[in-house]
């Protein structure tokens, strides 16, 4: 069977909530997810290490038949996409495409806002980056950004604690520090693919009228367009409708937690990297 899925890669488990957008808008693609989770998180990571890291997984899925690999992570997409368009792939088949999730959002952000004031909620990572405000700030030279690091989320959905009492204190620390940045913020971005599995939480501590954007549906629909704009690509990804799932970690672990992301029961399988045990 001609085999040639779309790749979706994450540091953990963040990713399979873009996954479960994507592959519901375009079930008829083959897709490949790889959890880098023996390695995560990657947020509080350099530059130089989310990029090597990164690259490696990259380089795993194209090895495995992928043509097209989504850095379904904002640190990622933050830290190392660039430098893997412009270094790596220019070295192998020019038909090879990596492409991230914060450029589809920042290119529509700015839809729904109607003060021009959006605020940002993201690992401290892609906070420290500035992709967003820089991103947002090309399409939307007039919308004004706000940043709020929450290093303490991630840890606290990969423990499955986020629905937990002691989650709301964390959740309502960090939201109630961005809304101090400025008056009249009406849209608020996710800017990492865990934190849908807080919204819920969030939004109890916003006033109504503040509207909360997760990914996964934007980097669909984004996908969607990108196959029909590019053909020759739409073509070499093959149709059978398959998921499978890779983690670098214990794959038990990871079936447990990820059920919780994809929002359905998966099995994984063990994959290997360099570098990782």
């Amino acid at each position: 069977m001609d085999n040639h899925p779309i790749g979706i890669f994450d540091s953990g488990y963040g990713g399979l909530t873009v996954l479960r957008e994507v592959a519901a808008l375009l079930p008829q693609y083959d897709y490949l997810y790889l959890g880098d989770n023996a390695r995560s998180p990657y947020g509080t990571r350099s530059f130089q290490t989310v990029y090597e890291y990164t690259r490696e997984c990259v380089f795993k899925l194209f090895d495995a038949g992928c043509p097209l690999v989504i850095l379904a992570c904002n640190t990622a997409s933050a830290k190392a996409l660039r430098t893997i368009q412009q270094k790596d792939l220019v070295k192998m088949d020019p038909k090879l495409r990596v492409l991230g999730v914060i450029r589809p959002t920042a290119e529509v952000i700015g839809t729904y806002s109607t003060t021009g004031k959006v605020g940002v909620l993201g690992t401290t990572g892609t906070v420290l980056s500035g992709s967003y405000p820089i991103e947002i700030g090309k399409t939307f030279p007039n919308v004004e950004v706000y940043q709020q690091a929450c290093p303490m989320w991630v840890p606290l959905i990969e423990n499955n604690e986020h629905q937990g009492p002691g989650a709301d204190h964390f959740v309502k620390e960090y939201v109630e520090q961005l809304m101090e940045q400025a008056p009249g913020i009406d849209t608020i971005l996710l800017g990492c693919t865990h934190y849908p599995l807080l919204e819920d939480k969030i939004q109890q501590y916003l006033p109504a009228q503040v509207r909360v954007l997760s990914q996964g549906t934007i980097v669909a629909e984004s996908l969607k367009d990108y196959l029909h704009r590019h053909p020759e690509m739409e073509q070499l990804c093959s149709k059978n409708g398959t998921r499978r799932f890779l983690t670098t970690d214990d794959t038990t672990n990871f079936d447990e937690h990820a059920s919780i992301f994809f929002g359905s029961e998966l099995r994984s399988e063990h994959c290997s990297i360099p570098h990782v045990s």
